[in-house]
């Protein structure tokens, strides 16, 4: 039996059974909104801005590289970033907490640290966003918080809501959860700042590309060597991530063969996992590398990815982030 949300983006008729739950879903997803809207629930400002990346659907759309991408973005313009997110995955005893890039994945969550490594900037996780925001303020110089994740997480106000998408599989059927992978309907994009598009786009959408870097050994980061030397090799394609079909499709366009192994998203990784009794190259997303290089092998390798926006992309940025009080400017 396949997981629910294949069927979201194959359009499985079976799905309409599901509507009237979707129906209800929307119902509470409105109500919840209004509430924080007419100030029945409590909504938080932090004293530094907040910069939200999210979605609007379930499941990976490119969301942690962009994050990076935004860190890095803004130190070139002379900020301090501080970097927050919900920590899903992790199982910490106590919340919030700090990462770094040695932090342990299953207390605070792969993407966590993945980030951490990726920007080497002060990182806090809890699944109380304004928690994780304040205990960073506290405890770093940073001047501005990017959220990973978090649209949906009205308890903390925010100054620039970004949203990104994924271009290929983009709102399956229409629905709202269960019968669709639709966090809230497609019309709150016409209220956030920035909609960016992971793949092919149109209209107001800021294309964001994903650019592969060589692939890289777990045991031993330094040792590199290009996509192609795997050309008309059979490797072992491992992928837990929201999306692994892009991930295989990538490896095959480079001329790999693969023996495809999926995973749930944030998957808890185990030896076993990735061991297939042979000796052919087990190549894996550097999301998953997190959590399997404390028993990684000598043919076990990850390829890291980056965003690359646009120069629209980033006029756009600009001008949001002139209209809010950020002190690091230059």
């Amino acid at each position: 039996m396949k997981r629910l949300d294949y069927y979201w983006y194959t359009r499985s008729p079976w799905l309409v059974l599901l509507t009237p739950l979707s129906l209800v879903f929307r119902m509470i997803v409105s109500l919840r909104r209004l509430a924080y809207k007419s100030g029945l629930r409590r909504s938080n400002r932090v004293s530094l801005p907040v910069i939200i990346v999210g979605n609007i659907t379930v499941g990976g759309t490119g969301k942690t590289p962009l994050v990076a991408w935004l860190a890095k973005y803004l130190q070139g313009k002379g900020y301090k970033p501080g970097i927050i997110s919900r920590g899903y995955g992790g199982h910490a005893d106590s919340w919030p907490q700090q990462v770094r890039p040695d932090s342990d994945p299953a207390v605070v969550g792969d993407e966590a640290v993945l980030l951490a490594a990726m920007t080497h900037c002060p990182m806090a996780v809890a699944p109380d966003r304004v928690a994780a925001a304040n205990a960073l303020i506290e405890h770093s110089d940073c001047d501005v918080i990017l959220s990973d994740d978090g649209l949906q997480h009205y308890a903390l106000q925010r100054d620039i809501e970004i949203a990104v998408i994924d271009g290929v599989r983009r709102f399956g059927t229409g629905f709202l959860i269960p019968a669709g992978p639709l966090r809230e309907p497609v019309g709150r994009l016409q209220e956030v700042d920035l909609v960016v598009i992971n793949g092919l786009g149109s209209g107001q959408e800021h294309l964001m590309r994903m650019v592969q870097g060589d692939v890289h050994n777990l045991l031993d980061p330094d040792q590199v060597r290009a996509l192609t030397d795997f050309s008309s090799q059979t490797v072992h394609a491992v992928a837990g991530i929201g999306h692994p079909e892009r991930f295989f499709q990538s490896l095959q366009h480079a001329g790999l063969l693969l023996e495809p192994h999926s995973f749930p998203d944030h998957y808890q990784y185990q030896p076993g996992d990735i061991r297939f009794g042979d000796d052919r190259p087990v190549i894996m997303t550097e999301k998953d590398a997190v959590k399997c290089r404390h028993f990684a092998a000598e043919n076990d390798w990850y390829i890291p990815v980056k965003a690359r926006m646009t120069d629209k992309f980033c006029a756009s940025l600009d001008e949001l982030l002139a209209r809010i009080p950020l002190r690091g400017a230059r």
